[in-house]
């Protein structure tokens, strides 16, 4: 009997979502078929159906999913890190493929930003080619060959994986890998969405004295303080001017000449500019929140020179970004209720869902396959 799957699918931009039926196929080798049990919803998905990304339709949308092993393929026996594979194991995988053959993947080691075919679930593999349900907005999802699959580590559960979803291994690429954040740093955040506040707390675990999170509305930043992530909290949603409102946030610095390390998440190209000016002279300015493409935004060099800042770019994860962030889950959960962050929402109330996210009401929606509405 051929087992179906419900997959949400944007057809067309700027559309409603569409609740479709698909046979799930049997894996292939070193393939595997995953029950979805948790699915993000991230900021990028609101972009992708506004089309502002350039993709084919129609997709089965959820870049970030966690769920537990409901067939394997021939050849699929271990994960990536050697841990043996049984149905109904409980795994996380990365959002991308990688070719493996080009520059950037075979010499420069940074997959990320891999020139080949690069295949990401959730955004470039159309639903109407094979497999289909290549995307976590559905029941079942099937991972294709040369996926980064990894078993949950003991005492991590998909709903303890999903809060940060692709923010996590996001964070950990911008604030670990591409900056180098020093015991008793002082940290700006700008933006407190799930990538912000995942960014807060890998600053905080890397050992810097004082995180300042600068960002809004007001109840996101109250929830992020309530769980003891960040130090500061700086609404950028009251009623103040730019420069007044960069003089205030040094003001939380060391001698209010700027934080050691400034780490862009929000997503507005008019916050690159603003960051500048919050670094210290030698300091770092990473900028990770521009993912989608909104646009110029003017800077002034001379600040950039002037204070002889390292300026840093980091575009989403790579395998051992996302290994990373699975293994510290455990560290994680011991300091922060992040469970607490997500809203669920049945499959069938993705519409619902995502014009939640648009409009703030939420910190992280969710998906749920197997919930009923």
């Amino acid at each position: 009997m051929t087992v179906q799957s419900r997959a949400v699918v944007l057809s067309e931009f700027d559309e409603p979502f569409e609740l479709t039926t698909f046979d799930v196929p049997e894996p292939g080798e070193n393939a595997a078929v995953v029950s979805v049990d948790y699915a993000g919803i991230c900021g990028t998905d609101v972009h992708l159906q506004a089309g502002r990304l350039p993709i084919n339709t129609p997709v089965v949308l959820g870049h970030e999913a966690v769920g537990n092993i409901a067939a394997l393929g021939p050849g699929l026996t271990h994960d990536v890190l050697g841990e043996p594979l049984s149905i109904g194991d409980a795994v996380a995988w990365q959002n991308s493929v990688a070719c493996g053959r080009c520059r950037y993947c075979l010499i420069e080691q940074q997959p990320s930003l891999c020139t080949g075919s690069r295949r990401i679930y959730g955004i470039n593999q159309p639903a109407d080619t094979f497999p289909r349900i290549s995307g976590g907005w559905a029941d079942q999802m099937y991972l294709q060959p040369g996926t980064t699959l990894v078993k949950l580590p003991e005492g991590v559960s998909p709903r303890d994986v999903i809060p940060l979803g692709c923010a996590g291994p996001t964070a950990i690429h911008g604030a670990l890998y591409e900056t180098k954040i020093a015991f008793g740093d002082t940290v700006i955040v700008q933006g407190s969405g799930p990538v912000g506040v995942a960014s807060a707390i890998y600053a905080q675990m890397s050992g810097a004295a004082k995180v300042i999170i600068v960002g809004g509305p007001a109840s996101r930043l109250e929830m992020a303080s309530g769980l003891g992530i960040g130090h500061e909290h700086f609404n950028v949603m009251d009623d103040m001017s730019t420069e007044d409102r960069i003089a205030a946030v040094k003001a939380l610095t060391s001698g209010g000449e700027g934080a050691d390390v400034v780490i862009e998440c929000a997503g507005i190209p008019s916050a690159v500019a603003e960051g500048i000016e919050m670094v210290r002279p030698g300091g770092q300015y990473c900028v990770v929140g521009q993912y989608t493409n909104h646009g110029e935004t003017p800077i002034n060099p001379h600040f950039i020179t002037k204070k002889q800042l390292t300026i840093q770019g980091s575009w989403g994860f790579a395998p051992h970004h996302f290994i990373r962030y699975i293994q510290t889950l455990p560290r994680l959960l011991e300091q922060f209720d992040l469970g607490s962050i997500i809203s669920e929402y049945p499959l069938d109330e993705a519409n619902q869902a995502v014009a939640d996210v648009k409009a703030g009401r939420v910190m992280k929606a969710v998906l749920r396959p197997g919930a009923v509405a």
